[in-house]
């Protein structure tokens, strides 16, 4: 302050909210997930990485060219593999900054960036001397945390849970995620209907099964383990994921205490391989570590589903089964839907569904997708972004009972929002579901795959005129007088609901009629399905069985 222009301070300054002369100091603060983690500003351009962590671009990519992951608040670090847009913080950003009275943020500026980033990296290693930041992302990168809760875990198979027991194999693992429905008994499907590998290293699993029928884990194989992942010989590379996977495939102990951040990211670079046999066995690898529910999260949180996505559209058609399997068991965990969402795994799936030769594969993809469509921003991505719902039709007239049943799940999920409703009744899925229940009058496998198709109308049915029109056009009345004689009690409730409102009247306790009040209907719909909230779970509307578990 003394003298006149004897030098200019730069003041950088990145708390946009704090200094905007427009903000009332009564004004909140920002939500903590406006704020970037890495230069503690509001994002101007914020992305998903890798690790599903949200952070701002430029941040991300000073971080990627310094090789650096910084430890975030939750002990995590992020990967920067991958930087997809978050639209929804796009938009969310400004209007909260217009509501408050913030100036919007116009961009970081790199030096300053990279002044914090370094500033970073020097912090951490005067903390640990002996660690650098890399090593400690490897031993630090994914913690256990606590179960997450399941109670509304996606298991319309009742019965898999059982099947996911110490007594599957990999291959049956993955297996017992393309079961049918509850109540197909799954004596219809004998193991050896799906035993279709032939490859020599499936050949050397079983003979190694043989020798050893129940391997056991000690976490003392760990560096063993990683050195032969990180070989390069391709040999070496290949008999450390057979050994692995057979060492996982009956122990839950060994599941758990095999997840951990090092071995996946060993085991991870494998996926890369060029070599088939060692692609094969590491994802196999990877699918019976994803059936510990513990392992899930961190499974995600490693980095490793973008590569896992890459698989789904390569063309190696049993990699591609193990990988829609590893995506089913990841996605049943709530916490990692939305992560598979933005990084991409939507399409393929799709793909996988609709063009797969393996009707495994195709199972697998379709509860994959139902289990995604669980959370709204995925279930508008497919109807919106990725027209789904046509294809998805198209899906119950070409495909045998047991994957359209599944197709049925995704449709009902769909149809219980606004875009999906729009979009069903456009592609005329009144017609696909009234031609469904007729080609399965006294012929379903399942009762089940009847149920969904009615709960399927009942979800179209609310509030729409454009329902009562197509309705009549596909002659329902004369399904629905079927289904309520020989169908189920959940059928039969269902389709005398939609009777009601195609009769535009509701029954009264005295018998005589009261027009329909739409919004009572959406608010107070005890068994409908809960059609009036934005996620339906297990239970609520489709034919399931109990809350399962792995």
């Amino acid at each position: 302050m003394g003298g006149k222009g004897k030098g200019k301070f730069l003041k950088l300054n990145f708390s946009f909210y704090r200094n905007s002369p427009s903000r009332s100091s009564k004004s909140s603060p920002p939500p903590p997930e406006y704020i970037c983690p890495v230069c503690n500003s509001l994002f101007s351009d914020p992305v998903v990485v890798g690790s599903g962590h949200t952070v701002d671009r430029l941040c991300a990519e000073v971080c990627e060219t310094h090789n650096y992951k910084p430890e975030f608040p939750d002990k995590t670090r992020p990967d920067f593999s991958t930087k997809i847009p978050n639209l929804a913080l796009r938009s969310a950003i400004p209007a909260w900054c217009s509501k408050n009275g913030v100036a919007l943020p116009q961009g970081n500026d790199k030096v300053a960036i990279e002044k914090i980033v370094k500033e970073m990296i020097e912090k951490e290693e005067r903390g640990n001397d002996l660690i650098r930041p890399s090593e400690r992302f490897l031993i630090e990168s994914v913690k256990d945390k606590a179960d997450p809760d399941a109670s509304h875990a996606v298991t319309e198979l009742t019965h898999r849970v059982n099947r996911f027991d110490t007594s599957t194999s990999s291959e049956e693992s993955v297996i017992a995620a393309a079961s049918p429905l509850t109540p197909l008994p799954f004596t219809t499907r004998p193991a050896s209907c799906w035993s279709p590998f032939h490859t020599s290293s499936s050949e050397t699993l079983v003979s190694d099964d043989a020798m050893n029928p129940n391997p056991s884990f000690d976490i003392s194989d760990d560096e063993e383990f990683i050195a032969k992942f990180k070989s390069c010989d391709p040999y070496e590379q290949e008999q450390g994921a057979i050994s692995l996977r057979n060492a996982t495939r009956n122990d839950e102990e060994a599941r758990k205490s095999a997840c951990t951040p090092r071995l996946l990211l060993a085991l991870g670079s494998l996926l890369f391989s060029s070599y088939e046999k060692v692609q094969i066995n590491a994802i196999a690898a990877l699918v019976n570590l994803s059936l510990e529910k513990t392992n899930k999260v961190k499974i995600v949180r490693s980095g490793i589903v973008p590569t896992v996505i890459q698989l789904l559209r390569g063309r190696l058609s049993e990699a591609q089964e193990h990988a829609a399997g590893l995506i089913f068991s990841l996605s049943l965990e709530e916490k990692n839907r939305t992560a598979i969402g933005v990084l991409g795994a939507l399409p393929p799936l799709l793909n996988c569904l609709l063009r797969s030769e393996s009707e495994r594969t195709r199972s697998d993809a379709a509860l994959a997708l139902y289990n995604l469509s669980l959370d709204h921003s995925n279930r508008v991505k497919l109807v919106k972004q990725f027209n789904a719902v046509p294809p998805l039709l198209a899906v119950l007239r070409q495909e045998k009972e047991s994957i359209a049943g599944r197709v049925l799940l995704v449709l009902y999920q769909l149809a219980a929002s606004a875009e999906g409703k729009a979009a069903m009744l456009d592609g005329n899925a009144v017609a696909h579901l009234v031609w469904m229940l007729r080609k399965g009058k006294g012929e379903f496998e399942s009762e089940s795959t009847r149920e969904n198709c009615v709960a399927a109308l009942y979800a179209l049915s609310h509030g729409s005129m454009r329902f009562k029109a197509l309705a009549k056009e596909a002659r329902v009345m004369e399904v629905l007088k079927e289904v309520e004689e020989n169908g189920s009690e959940r059928a039969k409730e269902k389709a005398r609901r939609i009777m009601v409102v195609l009769k535009g009247r509701r029954e009264s306790e005295d018998g005589l009629g009261e027009s329909i009040d739409w919004e009572a209907i959406l608010e107070s719909d005890g068994g409908g399905g809960g059609l009036s909230r934005t996620r339906n779970r297990l239970g609520d509307g489709p034919a399931f069985g109990k809350t399962a578990e792995f």
